[in-house]
């Protein structure tokens, strides 16, 4: 009796489990797999035509920031303006590639010192970057995603 006694509170015990819904068992699940993903960073960069799909990580992103500086300075080339004072400075523009793999720029940084030397340099960057190519785009766990990235334009008249 003894015996049948203990099987049964060792059954109770283990069972206790038995009562916790399916749904709040796979819920419980995707939160913790949720709370591990890193958000911050993509599993595949955008690839370009030339773009390896199956290069390592690394390799993708070196070829991603490859084919962009290319595209991006390509699309530059031959655009020139007229100061009257010598420039050394740097603007940033901030680029968004869609999940469909479309590049738009977001914004091109304003800065006072250039847009008095240059009043449509903003403008005029934003135009021919805008007709920039279309990629494959970036995946996070196998699923297109946006992905923003920011580049430099420095301007130097010496």
């Amino acid at each position: 009796m003894r015996k049948l006694f203990g099987i049964l509170i060792l059954g109770l015990s283990t069972s206790c489990n038995l009562f916790v819904s399916q749904e709040e068992t796979t819920k419980n699940m995707v939160n913790q797999e949720l709370l591990e993903i890193n958000w911050n960073d993509v599993d595949q960069y955008p690839l370009f035509e030339g773009c390896e799909e199956d290069l390592d990580k690394i390799a993708q992103r070196s070829c991603f920031e490859s084919a962009m500086l290319g595209y991006f300075s390509e699309s530059l080339e031959g655009l020139s303006f007229q100061v009257n004072k010598d420039m050394n400075d740097t603007i940033y523009v901030d680029f968004l590639i869609d999940e469909h793999g479309f590049i738009a720029v977001q914004n091109v940084e304003e800065k006072e010192s250039v847009l008095n030397e240059i009043a449509n340099f903003n403008t005029e960057v934003s135009r021919r970057l805008n007709d920039l190519t279309t990629v494959a785009p970036a995946l996070k766990r196998g699923v297109p995603v946006s992905i923003r990235f920011r580049l430099p334009i420095i301007l130097n008249t010496n």
